[in-house]
């Protein structure tokens, strides 16, 4: 009898080391989701049925000795593993998420895009950009005129999980504007200030250069000049999907609000999402007298020269052109 006691004490103890020890998992992809208010017990049962761990007993019993709490959501396995490193996956809170980057400037279209290309949200970019005019409510007590979440979905790199929503993905942005705009103290005038800041951010990569770009349109504004600027042009052509990659003359010639040859004063509205750097420049614009700007070279570096007479402007216009020119025939 003490020895048929011995060995099963000794085939449990194997059962528990084997248990412990080698590695058990998927060789292929695997998620498990974990939801708040599941018990031990409960994720050690969906680990054992998913063939993530060889005992639930055993598992508890780690539970017992380790501590610390399982974190909910979702998990992704993609290989086989001993229970310590799932234990502690699941302590840690180690959730799958999906990296989604929005570069400044981005606008609606180019975010639906990204959010579809990453299978985030409805994975559908028609039904984002829909959404995104439809969650008004977002930003009602900043811009109560808005007709869409354009300009108020700060850039940054987000990590979502794979079963966000778009209105998730949406409110988490507009969320991290609105830290962007506390901590850059932007406190009243959120669609003028924004929709400035959507030009500038537009019209030059060049930081140091944005604050001179917000003096050029603010000193058009006061003279009742039509700002002239390309990008809200070819805004108003998405918006009309009309878009071909370049400006024609006939969207210089399209009656849109949006269209700064033919109307003067600010868009309706942002035309993309500016970062900070942008919206500061929109808040405090260098004090100049400038009001023309244009490319300096023909090379892709963005740096501009301005000028406050239409003289001067039209001899950096010229010399613009000419380098434009002699870089095509290298």
């Amino acid at each position: 009898m003490k020895r048929l006691f011995l060995l099963i004490v000794l085939a449990a103890a194997a059962w528990v080391v084997f248990s412990l020890q080698v590695p058990i998992g998927p060789s292929a992809e695997t998620f498990l989701e974990i939801q708040p208010g599941t018990t031990t017990m409960q994720i050690a049962a969906e680990l054992k049925r998913q063939g993530l761990i060889r005992s639930q007993e055993i598992f508890a019993s780690m539970h017992l000795i380790k501590g610390g709490t399982l974190k909910a959501g979702e998990y992704r396995f993609d290989h086989p593993a001993k229970m310590a490193e799932v234990y502690d996956r699941l302590r840690r809170g180690d959730v799958y998420t999906i990296g989604l980057t929005i570069p400044e400037g981005s606008n609606l279209f180019d975010i639906a895009q990204r959010v579809e290309s990453a299978h985030l949200g409805d994975g559908n970019r028609e039904n984002f950009l829909a959404t995104a005019h439809r969650e008004l409510g977002l930003i009602a007590d900043l811009d109560p005129s808005a007709s869409s979440l354009e300009g108020y979905l700060f850039p940054d790199t987000y990590r979502f999980g794979r079963k966000t929503t778009d209105e998730q993905i949406l409110a988490a942005m507009v969320k991290r504007f609105r830290q962007s705009a506390a901590e850059l103290g932007l406190q009243a005038n959120y669609h003028r200030v924004v929709t400035m800041a959507s030009l500038v951010e537009r019209e030059t990569p060049i930081a140091a250069e944005r604050p001179l770009v917000a003096s050029v349109f603010e000193n058009r504004l006061a003279k009742d000049m039509p700002l002239m600027t390309d990008p809200s042009v070819i805004y108003a052509a998405l918006l009309d999907g009309r878009y071909r990659g370049t400006i024609y003359a006939s969207d210089l010639a399209a009656d849109s609000p949006y269209n700064t040859y033919r109307h003067t004063g600010l868009p309706p509205g942002p035309i993309c999402n500016p970062g900070a750097t942008s919206l500061r420049a929109a808040m405090n614009p260098a004090h100049t007298d400038y009001l023309y700007f244009v490319a300096a070279t023909a090379n892709p570096s963005g740096v501009s020269k301005f000028s406050a007479t239409l003289a001067e402007h039209t001899r950096n216009v010229q010399e613009y052109r000419k380098a434009m020119r002699e870089a095509g025939t290298r």
